[in-house]
Formats: structure tokens, C-alpha cells, sequence
């Protein structure tokens, strides 16, 4: 279509947004002084849905255009002539709203036999983890077919002994796939069965589906069969996954095939519809495209479904990078674009950031997108003041009713604090709002909402204030409104600090550039406080979206998996391999019209290190001959995470070519440039269009000067405070802040400004302003620690938590990620206090794990680092990770029969690990490897190098949070930052009150008891009295059985974290997570108890899975919910360790592997909520293992994984099923399972049933002879032992259950079902739940992030 569109006619790009759709249109005129490129440019805004009077926006918008550029009229009831236009761009959010809105096709998918529900369970772990009524998104499809067929990997990766090379090459059942991998077929498709089933699909209605098998990244025959066979039959839609997106992780690449069958067929509807109302040449002579998620244009005939997701956002991003970004002077970008819902924020510096795995609505795709970030946070996030601080979001008032000031009925919102402030003035907006869409933005309304409001705020402040024997000062409407904004802008600030950071990046070194309807009134204050001196506002800054797509590239890419290791030796194939899709890139971008000199190729390896998880897509450097891909990921592995791995080899995961058609277009003079030929020239006061009254930091200013963009000439100079104006927004210039304006672009400048001085005083708004900087602590020490260590268990399964104490040693803040971390780690700070009794120095670190010493289990090694100021420890900060092993009986320290804490690993009190400043290597070596090492059938750490990076690691996160820490202090004073440590504990001391008295008036007086039982048969009981003045509490575990001897003993800590995930969970807002929580509560244990064992009992079943028997225990006790499965599912399995010669008795340590998961059940119901099936839940969250990495990486096969039907327990509202995990193993190894629920069933509440318990079945296959029934022998049984014509032995398989707790060495060919408890139901099936006195747990209103700073944080929300 490019080829033959015409030349030199009308360009039209257009965005249509949700509720806007803004058009951007280059129009040729006479070239003249005013128009130097023979060009002009108009904008177009119109409602994006407006059906009385037209039937689509971006149609209308053309029809607009072409009347004012050619002053003839284009009636709506015509069909839209084409002949002066050249081409039409757009992005769209047609795609993002069907998903958003659950909207799209009907569709079915396809998916190999054992795996129906793996894309619903997909990676297990719950969105929220203090949510006890787990909402999950629902799948895409409507119908799940399974096809009889199966391949896997040969050999595998974890160890040499994997590698497999003596495959017989006439041998069909092996075949070498597209990544380099040879793929073994088990069992092929049945092509008639197929057919049966997509015609049984067909006759039901579906014409669109998806099709995913296992392994397909690699071996694509019978997928591209299975769609064969659909497009002979007639469906209208088939995505293939391996065509889709061929990478590896059949989650992922399910759930974008899809997403893809879902989407797909939408916008091909949209498009046609958009098409029929032009005349026939608009698909011959005019070029349209549309912009895809990763930044590029491409055809319409290209455009799918699940590349449009972000089609929308993605012009803005090319807009700012394209406009504020300068090569020469090399300064990033950081593009802040806030909408009326929420906030998206990226980074551009001269290469746009690329994501490949993202999660949209709920739906993890796989394929290139731009790292664009969404904030909860908006000029519609609704404004709340709950439990004595200010909340912003996230919740919206979205467009309808929309704010207070819409005169729809809406709430209080950040658009009316800005409008009450005097930011927005009704003057210069439009006159569409109200009920007939004719009015002003009402200020009255929002200003009666405010007075209200802040009349409940005094109040309450009044009364605490009293309580606490000070005087509460009022606060005005004003305060309160300003209030509001300094939350909401510290809140977007946090996912700003967060991107930028994380990838080694300081925030202050970057450019702002602000776009958006509502980015302008917020710019200053979020650049002055990320310490950014310069903001860049577009003169198209409303419709940047749009204006974006005039700047974009046409884009195709091609890609393709691998498994080769980079080498010089590898090389040679790889360039084949890239030149081939160089060639693929070539041929489709000249057939757009594109010749050779308008054509580069990027070319990019998705290359990590051997062993690890964490790939970095690396560009090829710049120079034609240069190939060393080594140099180039190595440079960015230490840059992203500090540090890199010389000895381990470099594996290509996937070669990709991103094809870009360059658009003929002269390069303007950047702004950079510009400001530095301008004479700024200060404003005239005169020629202020108005003036205005705005309330700042200082107080009002009823002076404050209104200018209009349109009259300032190129070089004016606007100081604030004063608003500038353009066509669709207003940029507000805070006082000590100037605004130049250039050609293109309104340049501010940051001042110094005056900063009010923060008292000790308790104020809601700084309560909530610390409460934010306290958590940004916590998570930029969690960030510090994720790059810089080393282990899977770290650095991919982010299994640590990060906090930060006050020099009481009680928690100020705990990022919420692990929840059995959450009460113990203030436990271990307060036990070094007692221990060094002040005999600590600056540069001191202390390494602890004992479960005495307020340890978890053995493997959690928690580091503490005491923060000081002018010689005095002020706070003090720690890190916990778990280690992958740290010696013991068995590999990974987790054994299921450990009797004895030494058995279980190192086990230290108390460890200067550095002593003022010097890392003790020889103690710690001594302490890991030697000590455990002299138990009877114990070995020292399996992988000390491991421990002493992570330990590194650790010690380098303290440092982060130390700095952090002191800069806190020196911006506020350490009397202010410890005055409100003090304060936002109360706060959440007040929270868990009013929870408290709640529950005594809902148990009419009564205590609250309960009881439930370990498999064993171990009792753990409790008796809670609440004191209905003060709303404390005792926590009374009296009549909990003794120790036990085995591990099912948790360490007193263990108790203390449960009760405050507990507290949390049933408070039904977002409280900080700190030491008040525990305040109102005193919590008894009877000592030598298995909640307060010996100091030498085991105690690795008590960390996973006595710890989520408590939960079961308090939330029984408050009636809230059904039990959830009560149990983790700790499954390990591998090869090697210390073994002992039998004839020689001594002793050795046998190189092997080791592979560790915790395995989904069936969550709970509650009054409001059915139980969440094949998910996570209470004291644990982890990701499981996508079944292709799995069978790459360890000798299994994963026959199934899918929900265990009917385990849930049956009732009004049925508990969750649990899941089936059926594992076969190719070679002989140990493996070993520790679960709970194996006896005693989840139960149901107020009626409802009890889930079903769990089992643990070993499947074992052997060869026996038939005349006596003995084993052939004890060596594996194989199919080579067993032939047709043998009529002496046969093969047989025998079920055994392997308990909760068991240790086995399987045989090749055995397999282990593991089938998890259910959860249990609320209320009786019938509807009857007679003396119902529970708790109601509101179900938590879903706000959808994104980008990558989101998806950190999901992945640590994800961990043990």
C-alpha cells in the first residue's frame, strides 16, 4: 500500500483514546515564511464515542480535517472521499478496552492432553497477597479442547550429566527442532480424533481459536497440522502460538495465542468498519497504518490483536523521545503522561525500552512492548481521609460519574483539590459537562465536598489530638485540598524512583517531559521532588499520542528461538541465522515501498548466563564487522546488576530482527539546541490574559498571572508563580520556577523554592507523604539486593524481604513481600539489641538464622546493619534471604524427616559478618562449611560461593537502605523522621483496634476460639479476648500440644508473623506494615510447646507448614473464611551430596543438581467470595516452574498439571480446588515431599463443607518376572527391559502413598502424583448458615498496572 500511496497530500495521525480521539494533521501549503516546509499543521479533539453524532470518531476527525483543509464540505452522510489524502495513522485502544472490558472474540484454545487448565492456574501465585478473597482473572477462551499428543526435550541442562549426544539420526522419533534442541515424539496427534473435536467446536458457534502444545517454541509440526486441519474445516481466525510469538514458556505463549484468537478478530471489525465509510481508493492510494505496542507502524494488513495492547500509549512515548530527547548532549527522557485514571510513566534515551513478557488486565503476553508503567493514580483518583491519613486512589471516578466538579454526582477527586486550589479555572475549559453535557466545571461542588470533608478531618484529628493531651490546629480547605496533591504526586513519584533505579539509573540526571490532559497542574512539584532541574512541556503536549505517530518508524520483526551456547564456535550458524531473518526483514519492508539505503536492521541476541533465568536482549554493536556479543552483554549485565560471571557460558535464548522502514522526514532543531540561540526575554505583566487566585506551599498568591501559548513569542520568559494556557491544558510554574518558551516546546526550570518546616507535630498529610518515603526504603533495598545477588532463590525468585527499624528495634516498614517474614524480623533486631547490649560500632554487620534468635528457618539468613548519626544507632536496617543450601542432611537444607536442628543446616546466634568495616570471609566459612559439616550425616554448605555473593549482596542492600536513611534525615531532621516512625505505628495500632472491637461486637461479648490439628495429630489452640474499651487483645495458645519430635515445631517468631498477616488481611484498608500492628495485641505461647520449642528442635516444617496452620487457626477463630489448603507442598528432588563408601566407609561430597517448587491448593470461601481454585495462599505465594523450562532444565516429564475437580469443599460458596501434579522421572534420584493436610481436611464454615485432604502418590514402575512375581532387578526399569516376544518378564506398576512427609529414590519410569487439599466452603449448599457472627472481608476493587516496575513487584508479591 505504501508503494502506491500518493505523494505530497494530507497526513492524518490520530489517537482514539478511551475518551478522547485527537487527530494531527500535515497539510501541504505554498511554502512561505510562516510555512518554511510547505506544511501546516492542524488539531482536531472530538469525544472518542459520540453515536448521535457519528458512528466513529477517527472517521469524523478525517472528515473534519479535509473540510478545513480544503474548505469544501463533507457531508456525514456520504462516504468519505480520499483523494487528497497520502496516509492515515493510528493507535488505538480498540484492543486494550476489549480486554480491559472482557469484550473480545469468541474463542476456544487447543492445548496438549494434562494441561486444560494451565493457562487458568498459570503461575499460581495470587495478585494481592493480603486479599483472602483471591480474585484472579478470568481466561480468555470459552472452550478448552486437549489433543492426545506429547514431545519433550532430550536431555537436559542442570548438569553435564544431561548432555545427550548419541541420537540416532534415521531414528524418527527424534527430531531437531528450530532452537538447536532435539525433541523426542511420544506420542503423535491423532488427526481424525482432531478433526472430530474442531468440528464439534465449529458446530458450536466458535470461528476463532487457539492452538497450544508443549514444546511448539522449538518443534512446530503439530501445531501447524492441528491449524491445517482448523482452516480446512473453515474457521476464520486460527493463532498459532508458535507463529504468534516462538519463545520458550508455555504459559506465556498460551496466553498470548490467546489473547491473540481473542483480540485479533476485533480489530480486524474495527477496521473494516473504519474502512467502509471511505470511497473505494482508500486501500489503494492511501497508506494506512496503525501503531503496534513496541513503538512501530506497521500495515493494517500486520496488525493483530495482541500487538495492539498499548497501541495507544506507545505514540506518546515516540512523541517525548522524539521531541525532548538530544543525541549530542545525551540527557534521558522520562516521560510522565497523566490521564483521567492513571499515570503512565517510561524512559527514553536514545533507544526505546523494550519489555517481552508483560501482564495487561490480568493477561501475561509475549512480545515486544515499550516499558511503559501505569500508575493507579490520575486527575479521577478519588480522595479519601481513613484512619487518620490521607489516601489517594486507587480507585477512579473514571469519566462517568467522573469528578465531583462533572456535575454527574461524582466524588472528591485530584481534579477538583486541583480545581478548589485554583490550578484549573472553569474559564478556560470547555462547557461539557452536566447532565446535558453543556456546563462548566463546577468549583462550588467540589469546594461543599472539601468543607465537608475537612470538617471530618478536624474533628477527628480534634479527638486524637485530645486523647493524646495536645491541641489540634484546623486545618482550612486549602490545606486539606493541597494536602490531597502532595500525596498524589509522592505517590506517582515512587514508580519514577523505581524505574529509574532499578536499572542503575538516578532520577535527578533526567529530563521530564509531561504530556497528558492533567500532567501540566502536577510537572514542577514531581520534578522538584525527584530532584529533576528541567521539564520539557510539547506545544502538542494534549495530543503528544497522536503527534507521535508523525515522528514513528515503520517496523517488522522477525524472530527466532535457540539454544546454542555463544561461542566462536556457535557463531558461524548464528549469523546464518540472523542473515536469513535480515532477508525476511528486508523482502517485507520492500514490499511496504521502503528501497535498501531507507532500511536498518537491528539485530538483537536474547542471551543469559548458563543456569539462570534473567535473559537481556543485546543489541549488536554499531560496527558491520563487530560480532562480540560477549562484551556487549556483559557490559549491560554489570550495569543492570553490578556485577557479572566469568566462568559460566553465555546461552542464546532467541535471535531477533527488528526491521525499520526510516520515514523521510528532515530533522528539526532540537530543543537543546534551540534554548541555547535564544535571548530569553522576561513577559510583560500586561499581557497576562487574566488573573487568578492559587493556593502554593506559602499560601495563596490571588495575583498569580494566566498567559495564553498562543500569544507568547519564541523566547519569552514566564517566572512563577503563573499559569500558562494552551488549547487543552494548563501548565502551572510554581513560584522560584521559569517557563521559556521555545519554537516547540515550554522549557521550566526548576527553583530551590521554599520548603514549610516539618514539625513533630502529628500531620495527616506528612503521615502519609512519610508512609510512602518509609516503603520507598524498604523497596529500593529490595531492589539493591535483587541486582546484586547471585542465587535463582534471590535474584529470580526474589525469596527475601528487606525492612527498615527503629532504634527500639521495632518495624517502621516491610515492603510486603514474604508474609511469614512479616512479624519475625523485628524478633531477630531486638534479639542482636539484648546480645551486643550497645557493643556495636559503625561498620558493624550481624549475620543471624537461629530460630532462637528470631529466625524463621535456617535456610532465611538475615543480615542487620545499625544506622547511625552523630554516634548514636538512630535505626537500623535488614535484609533476609533464603539460601539454597546451607548444609544439613539433604540438598537445599529442607528436609522432610529432620528430627534435630543440625540436621537442617548452620545454625548461628550471632555473627559479626563485618567488623567495623572488615568482611570476616574465614569465619564465615568456618561457620557454613565446617560447623554443620561435624553432625552425624551432615554436610557444610553445598554452595558457599553462592552464599558469600548473596551474603554480599545482603550487606550491599543495608548499605542502600543506610544512605536512604540519612538522606531522609538530613532533608527533615531525625526528631521529624522519628516522630513519625512513632506516628505511623499508631496509626496502624488504631487500625487494628478498631478491627478488634469490631470482632467483639460482632462475637456478642464472646471470646474467640478455635482448634485445629497437624497431621500428626498435634493440636494448636487459641483463645483470643478482646477488650471492648481499647480494643486489645490476648492471643492465648494455651492447650497447643508439646514440641514434637520432628520439624513441625515453628519458632515463637513464626506466631507473631502469622497474627499480623492475620490483622492485616481483615482490615479492610491499606495499612502501613510496621510494629503497631502488634501493639494492642499481647500473644501468650505455653513454652516447650511446638510454637515455642527447645533451641535445638527442627524447625523446617514449622516455617511452611505450621505457620499456615496458625492461619487456619485465628482466621477459624474470627469466622472470616473457609480454611485454605493449610500447606506449601514442598517438593524437592535431585542427585548428589555427601555419600558414604560401603567399602571404604569414608566419606565424599558427589557433584549433582537439585530443583525445589511449592505447589497451589484450593483457597477458602468467605460470605462474599467463592475459594480461588490452583492458586497460593496465606504464608506463602511463589511462582511454580513454566513445564518447558522444567523438562529443559531437570530429567522429567510433566504428564499433567490441571485442577483436582470436585476438592472444594461443597456450600453455598464452594472452597477452591486443589491441583494434580503428575511427574514422571527419567532417571533415578531423591526426591523428597513435606506437605500437611494429608489427614485432617480444610474445613468449611457456617455450613459449608470441608475441603478434600491431600495425597502424595508414588507410582512405581518395575519389571518382574511372571512365574514367581520377583523384580528382575534393582536397577531402572526402562521399555528396552520389557519386549513384545518376552514371555518372561512384564512390566507392572504399583501405587503407593507416600504420606505427608516422606523421602523416596525413584526409579526412571516413576512417577509422583501429587494431589493438594481443596479449600474449604461457606455456608450450607441449601442457603441456611444458622449463628453466622464472621467477619465480611470486602472483595478488593481491581486497578490494572502495568510495565515493569509492576511486574517486579507482582514477581515479589510471588515469593515464599
Amino acid at each position: 500500500m505504501t508503494a502506491t500511496a500518493r505523494k505530497n497530500g494530507i497526513r492524518v495521525c490520530i489517537d482514539r483514546g478511551g475518551t478522547f480521539t485527537d487527530c494531527v494533521a500535515s497539510v501541504p501549503v505554498p511554502v512561505s515564511e510562516e510555512h518554511p516546509t510547505g506544511r501546516r499543521e492542524l488539531v482536531v479533539k472530538l469525544l472518542s464515542v459520540d453515536p448521535s453524532n457519528y458512528p466513529d470518531a477517527p472517521r469524523e476527525g478525517i472528515r473534519r480535517i479535509l473540510e478545513i483543509a480544503t474548505g469544501k464540505p463533507h457531508p456525514r452522510d456520504q462516504l468519505v472521499a480520499t483523494e487528497n489524502l497520502e496516509s492515515i495513522r493510528m493507535g488505538t485502544t480498540v484492543a486494550t478496552n476489549a480486554l480491559l472490558e472482557r469484550k473480545g472474540q469468541r474463542c476456544a484454545l487447543l492445548i496438549t492432553k494434562g494441561f486444560k487448565d494451565l493457562l487458568l492456574i498459570g503461575n499460581q501465585s495470587r495478585p494481592k497477597i493480603f486479599d483472602l478473597s483471591i480474585t484472579k482473572p478470568d481466561v480468555l477462551y470459552q472452550a478448552v479442547v486437549e489433543v492426545e499428543e506429547r514431545v519433550t526435550l532430550v536431555g537436559y541442562t542442570s548438569s553435564p550429566m544431561g548432555i545427550v549426544e548419541n541420537i540416532d539420526p534415521n531414528d524418527s522419533a527424534y527430531v531437531k527442532g528450530i532452537s538447536g534442541e532435539y525433541v523426542h515424539i511420544l506420542q503423535k496427534p491423532d488427526m481424525e480424533q482432531v478433526r472430530k473435536q474442531l468440528q464439534d467446536l465449529y458446530d458450536q458457534g466458535f470461528r476463532s481459536i487457539a492452538v497450544c502444545l508443549l514444546h511448539s517454541y522449538t518443534f512446530v509440526d503439530h501445531e501447524q497440522a492441528v491449524g491445517a486441519l482448523a482452516q480446512e474445516i473453515g474457521f476464520t481466525h486460527i493463532s498459532l502460538s508458535s507463529s504468534i510469538m516462538p519463545m520458550i514458556k508455555m504459559v506465556p505463549r498460551g496466553t498470548s495465542g490467546t489473547a491473540d484468537a481473542y483480540l485479533t478478530p476485533c480489530i480486524k471489525t474495527y477496521v473494516d468498519g473504519f474502512v467502509s465509510g471511505f470511497d473505494e481508493n482508500l486501500t489503494k492510494n492511501v497508506s494506512l497504518q496503525f501503531m503496534q505496542s513496541d513503538g512501530g507502524l506497521v500495515p493494517v494488513s500486520h496488525f493483530s490483536g495482541l500487538r495492539a495492547i498499548l497501541s495507544g500509549p506507545a505514540g506518546g512515548v515516540v512523541g517525548y523521545g522524539m521531541t525532548a530527547f538530544d543525541i549530542k548532549h545525551g540527557v534521558p527522557v522520562i516521560g510522565f503522561d497523566m490521564g483521567g485514571t492513571s499515570t503512565d510513566v517510561s524512559r527514553f534515551s536514545g533507544k526505546y525500552e523494550h519489555v517481552f513478557e508483560t501482564t495487561t488486565a490480568g493477561v501475561t503476553v509475549q512480545a515486544p512492548q515499550l516499558d511503559i508503567n501505569t500508575v493507579a493514580a490520575g486527575g479521577g483518583s478519588m480522595l479519601f481521609f481513613r484512619n487518620g491519613t490521607f489516601v489517594v486512589g486507587p480507585e477512579s471516578a473514571s469519566a462517568h460519574p467522573g469528578p465531583a466538579c462533572y456535575r454527574k454526582g461524582g466524588p472528591l477527586t485530584v481534579t477538583d483539590a486541583n480545581l478548589v486550589l485554583g490550578r484549573l479555572n472553569p474559564e478556560y475549559f470547555p462547557k461539557i459537562f452536566g447532565p446535558k453535557e453543556n456546563e462548566s466545571l463546577d468549583i462550588n461542588i467540589a469546594r461543599s465536598k472539601f468543607e465537608e470533608l475537612t470538617r471530618e478531618i478536624n474533628d477527628y484529628m480534634a479527638k486524637d489530638k485530645q486523647a493524646a493531651g495536645s491541641k489540634w490546629t484546623p486545618m482550612t480547605v486549602d490545606e486539606v485540598a493541597y494536602g490531597f496533591i502532595k500525596v498524589a504526586n509522592e505517590t506517582m513519584c515512587r514508580p519514577i524512583r523505581a524505574l529509574t533505579e532499578a536499572k542503575g539509573h538516578d532520577a535527578s540526571k533526567h529530563i521530564l517531559s509531561v504530556f497528558g490532559g492533567a500532567g501540566g497542574q502536577h510537572a514542577c512539584a514531581i520534578a522538584q521532588a525527584l530532584g529533576i532541574s528541567s521539564i520539557y512541556i510539547h506545544k502538542y503536549a494534549s495530543v503528544l499520542s497522536a503527534y507521535g505517530l508523525s515522528l514513528a518508524d515503520v517496523v517488522y520483526e522477525a524472530q527466532e528461538p535457540s539454544s546454542e551456547t555463544l561461542s566462536e564456535k556457535s557463531l558461524p550458524l548464528l549469523k546464518e541465522r540472523v542473515q536469513h531473518l535480515v532477508s525476511q526483514c528486508h523482502e517485507e519492508l520492500g514490499k511496504q515501498g521502503f528501497d535498501s539505503n531507507h532500511i536498518e536492521c537491528e539485530i538483537y541476541l536474547n542471551l543469559r548466563y548458563h543456569g539462570t533465568d534473567c535473559a537481556l536482549m543485546t543489541l549488536k554493536p554499531n560496527d558491520a564487522e563487530n560480532w562480540n556479543f560477549e562484551e556487549a552483554f556483559v557490559d549491560n549485565y554489570k550495569y543492570e546488576f553490578g556485577f557479572h560471571l566469568p566462568d559460566r557460558s553465555i546461552i542464546v535464548d532467541d535471535i531477533r530482527i527488528r526491521g525499520i522502514g526510516k520515514s523521510a522526514q528532515s530533522s528539526p532543531v532540537s530543543v537543546q539546541e534551540e534554548v541555547k540561540t535564544l535571548n530569553p526575554v522576561p513577559v510583560d505583566p500586561s499581557k497576562a490574559d487574566g488573573l487568578t487566585s492559587i493556593y502554593f506551599e506559602a499560601g495563596r498568591n490571588d495575583q498569580t498571572p494566566i498567559y495564553l501559548l498562543e500569544k507568547l513569542p519564541v523566547g519569552s520568559k514566564v517566572s512563577g508563580p503563573a499559569i500558562i494556557m494552551d488549547a487543552n491544558s494548563a501548565i502551572l510554574i510554581q513560584p522560584f520556577s521559569t517557563g521559556l518558551v521555545t519554537s516547540s516546546t515550554v522549557v521550566i526550570t526548576i527553583g530551590d523554592g521554599q520548603k514549610s518546616r516539618i514539625t513533630t507535630e502529628m500531620d495527616p498529610i506528612m503521615l502519609a507523604v512519610f508512609g510512602n518515603r518509609f516503603m520507598s526504603i524498604a523497596e529500593q533495598m529490595g531492589r539493591t539486593l535483587q541486582k546484586t545477588a547471585i542465587s535463582t532463590n534471590i535474584k529470580e525468585r526474589l525469596d527475601f524481604s528487606c525492612a527498615l527499624f527503629g532504634p527500639d528495634g521495632g518495624l517502621v516498614a516491610n515492603a510486603p513481600h514474604i508474609p511469614v517474614h512479616l512479624g519475625s524480623l523485628s524478633h531477630a533486631v531486638q534479639y542482636q539489641m539484648a546480645y551486643y547490649k550497645g557493643d556495636i560500632s559503625e561498620g558493624d554487620v550481624i549475620m543471624t538464622n537461629h530460630p532462637a534468635a528470631g529466625g524463621s528457618h535456617l535456610p532465611d539468613i538475615t543480615i542487620i546493619t545499625p544506622v547511625f548519626n552523630n554516634g548514636e544507632v538512630v535505626f537500623f536496617v535488614a535484609s533476609r534471604g533464603h539460601h539454597a543450601d546451607i548444609g544439613g542432611i539433604l540438598p537445599g537444607s529442607m528436609p522432610p524427616n529432620s528430627k534435630e536442628l543440625y540436621q537442617e543446616g548452620a545454625a548461628i546466634r550471632s555473627f559479626k559478618l563485618v567488623s567495623k568495616g572488615h568482611f570476616d570471609l574465614e569465619g564465615l566459612t568456618r561457620l557454613l562449611l565446617e560447623e554443620p559439616a561435624k553432625y552425624p550425616g551432615c554436610s557444610g554448605t553445598r554452595c558457599l560461593r553462592d552464599n558469600v555473593s548473596d551474603l554480599k549482596a545482603q550487606v550491599a542492600a543495608n548499605h542502600k537502605g543506610i544512605g536512604l536513611v540519612k538522606g531522609l534525615i538530613a532533608e527533615y531532621g531525625l526528631d521529624v523522621v522519628q516522630a513519625y516512625m512513632m506516628h505511623i505505628r499508631k496509626n496502624a495500632e488504631a487500625a487494628v483496634r478498631d478491627l478488634l472491637k469490631g470482632a467483639r461486637r460482632r462475637s456478642e461479648g464472646k471470646d474467640l476460639v478455635a482448634t485445629d490439628f497437624m497431621d500428626d495429630g498435634s493440636r494448636i489452640s487459641l483463645r483470643i479476648e478482646i477488650n471492648p474499651e481499647d480494643g486489645s487483645a490476648i492471643f492465648d495458645f494455651e492447650g497447643t500440644s508439646e514440641e514434637v519430635y520432628g520439624n513441625c515445631n515453628a519458632p515463637a517468631s513464626v506466631t507473631h508473623s502469622a497474627i499480623i498477616y492475620c490483622l492485616r488481611c481483615m482490615v479492610a484498608m491499606d495499612i502501613p506494615l510496621n510494629q503497631g500492628c502488634l501493639t494492642p495485641v499481647t500473644i501468650k505461647i505455653p513454652e516447650k510447646s511446638m510454637l515455642a520449642p527447645s533451641e535445638t528442635a527442627a524447625v523446617v516444617g514449622g516455617n511452611v507448614l505450621v505457620s499456615q496452620r496458625l492461619v487456619d487457626v485465628i482466621l477459624k477463630a474470627f469466622q472470616v473464611c473457609g480454611a485454605s489448603q493449610g500447606c506449601m507442598n514442598n517438593l524437592t528432588f535431585g542427585v548428589g551430596g555427601k555419600t558414604v563408601d560401603t567399602k571404604t566407609g569414608d566419606t565424599k561430597v558427589v557433584e549433582g543438581w537439585g530443583y525445589y517448587e511449592t505447589i497451589a491448593g484450593g483457597a477458602g470461601a468467605g460470605p462474599t467470595w467463592h475459594g480461588q481454585s490452583g492458586v497460593h495462599t496465606h504464608m506463602t505465594n511463589t511462582r511454580i516452574t513454566d513445564p518447558e523450562i522444567l523438562e529443559r532444565r531437570y530429567p522429567v516429564i510433566l504428564r499433567e498439571f490441571a485442577l483436582r475437580k470436585g476438592s472444594g469443599g461443597e456450600g453455598l460458596h464452594p472452597g477452591g480446588e486443589g491441583v494434580v501434579r503428575d511427574i514422571e522421572f527419567l532417571e533415578p534420584m531423591e526426591v523428597s515431599i513435606l506437605s500437611e493436610r494429608r489427614v485432617f481436611q480444610p474445613y468449611g464454615i457456617a455450613g459449608g463443607g470441608p475441603g478434600q485432604s491431600g495425597k502424595n502418590l508414588w507410582v512405581q514402575k518395575r519389571v518382574i518376572r511372571k512365574k514367581d512375581g520377583l523384580l528382575v532387578a534393582a536397577a531402572a526399569a526402562t521399555d528396552n527391559d520389557f519386549k513384545d516376544d518376552d514371555d518372561e518378564t512384564e512390566i507392572v506398576f504399583r501405587t503407593v502413598n507416600l504420606s505427608g512427609k516422606n523421602t523416596a529414590y525413584v526409579k526412571a519410569g516413576d512417577r509422583l502424583l501429587v494431589c493438594t487439599p481443596g479449600g474449604g466452603a461457606w455456608g450450607a449448599k441449601d442457603g441456611a448458615h444458622p449463628g453466622v457472627t464472621g467477619s465480611s472481608v470486602p472483595i478488593a476493587q481491581q486497578t490494572w498496572m502495568r510495565g515493569s516496575v509492576s511486574e517486579y513487584q507482582s514477581l515479589h508479591e510471588a515469593s515464599v
